[in-house]
């Protein structure tokens, strides 16, 4: 269980906007293939695009814009290149999409089976894992949308605790 925020009553992420090179080819990777409900649909004011969304479990969403004059990707500086790494600040690197630890076998193969290159499983472990800890906190696997945007299945394999945040925080 993770602490109450004293600050801002904090119901989880509402929706994360990425933007869509080809809709319709967004619209059969996550609704077709990932199974995620389309659940609303925008057309912007003056021709300037679209905006959908996708349900993707516990009351959050993930929402793609379609702008006709959009530039194109930049790999490694808006984005994560291809099979993971660094990416610029300000970028998002990935984006995490829990799932039930049984189930991320099967998710694999049903990717692999789509013709979708995804990762073998990974185990993310603690170098140095609090006392009495398992040192593997998170199981994942690893894929890219058509636009190139690498998600990843994650699901925890332990309960977190405060001594899992006991790093002190980087400077520029």
């Amino acid at each position: 269980m993770r602490p109450a925020n004293p600050k801002f009553d904090l119901r989880g992420v509402n929706h994360v906007a990425l933007v869509a090179r080809d809709m319709a080819a967004t619209v059969r990777f996550y609704r077709d293939l990932l199974g995620m409900p389309l659940v609303k649909t925008l057309e912007l004011p003056g021709g300037k695009g679209q905006h959908f969304f996708f349900d993707v479990g516990g009351g959050a969403t993930i929402a793609f814009f379609w702008f006709p004059d959009a530039p194109a990707a930049q790999p490694g500086v808006v984005q994560a290149p291809r099979g993971g790494g660094v990416s610029a600040h300000g970028s998002m690197n990935h984006l995490a999409i829990s799932v039930a630890p049984e189930d991320l076998d099967l998710y694999r193969e049903r990717l692999r089976e789509a013709g979708v290159e995804v990762s073998d499983v990974v185990e993310h472990r603690d170098a140095e894992p609090p006392p009495g800890q398992d040192p593997v906190f998170i199981r994942s696997i690893y894929f890219h949308d058509p636009d190139g945007v690498r998600l990843e299945f994650a699901a925890w394999a332990r309960a977190l605790t405060p001594a899992d945040a006991r790093l002190s925080p980087a400077g520029a």
